[in-house]
């Protein structure tokens, strides 16, 4: 018995880590057939810039993993070329929307005018409506370090990628269809890639590392909204933040940054949020994340009919009641730490196997404390299976074997290819984009050229620290000033129950610690989906996310829009 717990304690160790993870457009077009041939003209103008930095430098043109073998000397075309705009059409709610798509790159200049980078966008603007009284969405995903393909070919774009109805990986190859679940029908959509991902490229590999942190991040997206709303004259328009995961964070950062520009937003959506990093970062010397995900651990183990009978019998019951038991006894025992009487542990114990489905030996070798890593390893042991991270609904054996230590997530894997492929297909396709750049759907893809800066702290929030617990990264601070400073401003919050990367629960507690007044408080308003990190993936979430969406914005824009 006791060789037997060695084993499993070993297990625990090595599995426990805590781990996380536009050129001027012209005013709009008048005809189908001006942007047709301006598309034309700038495919030429795109392919003649490939050409020679292939003839120049045959690495830059493979690019993948060149970071590392150029030794950071790795350089990009930064000449500005026009964007390419495409005429398109989709029916949603019986309605045909006729709108015009435009691909590119836009500018972000140093104080000299000298171009550090290029950002990748595609826009989706509604022919014949009025510019500068139409909502526009601006929505990214996160990381950080993530291209905005999730997003645009899975919720928010006209075209998505064919999933199966609970989001499981279909057959290749992949395709693509009209989705009618897209918000084009309420606002234009602005889609942009984080520098070092997608198409979008910093000058060197030295200039991107002064945007890969919290800090330059968001003063390059602010930069790129500002330079978008001038070229585009949308200063006028409702504006509007869509940010998921990190693009949370970076969301309420930009809100924050650009209220001191004179540029604020009507409403800002954050879909599967993390604003103070405390609230996730699972460590010996921070028991904040471990109550607050248990809820999560609870809903998964419901999924995978891990819990007892009366638990299973009535699951919302089961989530609200072990929301209350994380956040009182739960916290109060952790609080507690070695203080706790023996029978007190053990009260703690069996509750959280309980609600967790999880061996009681497993939560005792954990010390009451069970990261992710460790749930998704040991949810479905006796299966041999994972538990996706990002999406608990989602498991399979892991690539080496069970008793593979690197972290495995079987959500991830289901969706990289489906994505990536449509992704691809359809910028060249149907944007007619033409470019040989790669298109990285993570910065990471630079390899060791690219790493995150975790230290600056986002404007608005004050000095490192303020309003945060431990240095841990936080925006929320930054969202706060926004709102303070714009009464008017309104945030949605979106949770998926089978997220284990941002908790919901997490997500509540974070809102509820941001001190804000009782009025502004009733600025903020909450949608929760039976699915993952990704709730769109699931079809009945992506329906009920855009009448979430579009309901937020008929609610927050100006009326008459």
């Amino acid at each position: 018995m006791k060789q037997s717990i060695r084993v499993v304690a070993a297990l625990v160790v090595a599995l426990s880590v805590a781990g996380m993870a536009q050129e001027a457009s012209p005013a709009r077009e008048q005809g189908r057939k001006a942007a047709a041939a301006q598309a034309a003209a700038a495919q030429a103008a795109q392919e003649q810039r490939a050409r020679p930095a292939e003839q120049a430098a045959p690495a830059q043109a493979a690019e993948r993993g060149a970071a590392a073998a150029a030794g950071g000397a790795l350089r990009w075309d930064m000449a500005e070329v026009p964007p390419v705009q495409t005429p398109h059409q989709i029916t949603v709610d019986g309605k045909t929307l006729r709108y015009t798509a435009t691909a590119g790159r836009l500018p972000i200049k140093d104080a000299a005018g000298k171009i550090e980078a290029e950002m990748f966008f595609v826009a989706y603007t509604l022919d014949g409506a009025e510019p500068g009284r139409r909502p526009v969405t601006f929505a990214f995903n996160g990381g950080p370090g993530s291209a905005s393909f999730w997003l645009h070919m899975g919720a928010l774009g006209p075209r998505k990628v064919v999933m199966q109805a609970e989001g499981w990986m279909p057959a290749a190859p992949y395709r693509l269809v009209d989705n009618v679940s897209t918000p084009l029908d309420k606002t234009d959509l602005v889609l942009v890639d984080a520098i070092g991902t997608g198409f979008s490229r910093p000058a060197d590999l030295e200039t991107g590392r002064k945007f890969w942190g919290l800090q330059g991040d968001i003063e390059a997206f602010g930069e790129f909204i500002r330079l978008y709303i001038t070229r585009n004259e949308r200063w006028s328009s409702p504006l509007y933040l869509l940010g998921e995961s990190y693009g949370t964070t970076r969301a309420a950062g930009v809100a924050g940054y650009l209220a001191d520009k004179g540029i604020n937003f009507n409403g800002i959506t954050l879909l599967s949020m993390v604003l103070n990093f405390e609230s996730l970062s699972f460590a010996a010397n921070n028991d904040v994340p471990y109550p607050l995900i248990v809820p999560t651990y609870t809903m998964i183990a419901a999924f995978h009919h891990k819990l007892p009978a009366e638990l299973a019998k009535d699951v919302n019951r089961t989530r609200q009641e072990v929301s209350q038991w994380a956040m009182t006894d739960y916290w109060q025992a952790l609080n507690k730490g070695e203080a706790m009487t023996a029978q007190e542990r053990a009260a703690v114990l069996d509750k959280l196997a309980r609600y967790t489905g999880l061996p009681k030996q497993i939560v005792d070798l954990a010390n009451l404390r069970i990261d992710v890593r460790t749930f998704t390893a040991w949810l479905l042991a006796d299966q041999k299976l994972r538990v996706g991270r990002l999406d608990g609904r989602y498991s399979s054996p892991a690539p080496s074997g069970f008793m593979e230590s690197n972290p495995f997530d079987p959500s991830s894997a289901a969706t990289q290819g489906p994505f990536t492929a449509v992704l691809n297909d359809y910028v060249g396709r149907e944007l007619k984009y033409k470019t040989d750049l790669p298109y990285y759907t993570s910065a990471r893809d630079l390899g060791a050229g690219f790493s995150w800066n975790w230290e600056a702290t986002p404007s608005g929030g004050g000095r490192r620290g303020e309003g945060s617990s431990m240095g841990y990264a936080d925006t929320a601070t930054a969202l706060r000033s926004a709102m303070m400073k714009d009464p008017y401003l309104k945030v949605l919050v979106m949770q998926g129950y089978y997220d284990l990367a941002t908790p919901f629960l997490a997500a509540k507690y974070t809102m509820d610690h941001m001190n804000l007044t009782p009025q502004l408080r009733e600025n903020v308003s909450y949608a929760t989906y039976e699915a993952g990190h990704m709730v769109y993936l699931q079809q009945k979430s992506l329906e009920k996310m855009h009448k979430d969406v579009t309901a937020f914005i008929d609610a927050t824009a100006p009326k008459g829009q």
